[in-house]
């Protein structure tokens, strides 16, 4: 369920030493300032030192060298997320539909925004399997199917009901008991809508998981789940009802967990990975 700060100027050459200083200074009291010489061949005659480049003086009323320049924010990567964000509630609201393609500047006005983010979140939907890219046209809403639905929940079970057995026998009922709040949160979420549930769901399984230690399988595991989370292609849409009685499966299994009831654990994430909410 990751600025591009102004960049300064070092100083500008370095001061002479030894004898080419003696030997400058004696030029300077012997030659004559050529009348038509600029502001820093004089400064240099007499000693002064030649402002730095890009150091503004505070006559002028502009800032100096030692105040602090400041930083340019760069917003991109919040706008790619926050498009990113909104692409997936279209998608996962039926917004958006299976077999439809969708250009990057039409979804861009849609948003308000050009069609760089747009194109880079979809790039991004084009890795999760929601999208798939049509040459110069756009993306097109992925067609899923009941069958791939099921053949995802078969891997979903195969990969973490042998890790939640074996955890249910290694982790004590109180370290489980600390998970309740994350069950609590998507029967919360339950009540709104399906893009805010589907990332509350995610987030309780990956603390389950996550307990096993193995980020890699983590993440295998989360990216089969939101997987399963497209909408199927002409499927009626998931109902409020459904959603509450999904999340209420996250306590039941909490329950079986703290009491080691394998039988019980088994049986409940099966059926979990094929509801209508997974």
């Amino acid at each position: 369920m990751n600025p591009a700060p102004g960049r300064g100027y070092g100083d500008a050459g370095c001061a002479e030493v030894g004898g080419v200083e003696q030997r400058g200074r004696a030029a300077q009291s012997a030659a004559p300032i050529p009348s038509q010489a600029g502001p820093d061949a004089r400064r240099a005659a007499h000693g002064e030192q030649t402002p730095v480049r890009g150091e503004h003086t505070s006559a002028r009323g502009e800032h100096t060298h030692s105040e602090p320049a400041t930083p340019r924010v760069v917003r991109r990567h919040s706008v790619r997320g926050q498009i990113l964000a909104a692409l997936r509630s279209a998608l996962l609201g039926g917004e958006l539909v299976p077999g439809e393609v969708y250009s990057a500047p039409v979804l861009g006005e849609r948003f308000g925004v050009s069609a760089t983010p747009v194109r880079e979140a979809m790039q991004q939907l084009a890795l999760e399997g929601a999208v798939e890219v049509v040459p110069n046209r756009g993306f097109r809403v992925t067609e899923r199917s009941a069958r791939e639905l099921a053949e995802l929940a078969e891997v979903r079970a195969l990969i973490e009901v042998p890790v939640m057995l074996r955890l249910a026998r290694t982790v004590s009922a109180e370290r489980w008991a600390e998970l309740r709040p994350l069950a609590e949160a998507t029967a919360t979420a339950a009540a709104g809508d399906r893009a805010a549930y589907a990332e509350a769901d995610r987030a309780f399984h990956r603390a389950l998981l996550s307990l096993c230690g193995n980020d890699q399988l983590v993440m295998v595991a989360d990216d089969l789940h939101r997987r399963s989370q497209w909408p199927l292609v002409s499927a009626p849409a998931v109902r409020r009802a459904d959603l509450i009685a999904d999340a209420a499966e996250h306590s039941a299994l909490l329950d079986a967990l703290e009491t080691r009831d394998l039988t019980a654990i088994q049986s409940l994430l099966r059926e979990h990975f094929s509801g209508p909410a997974d």
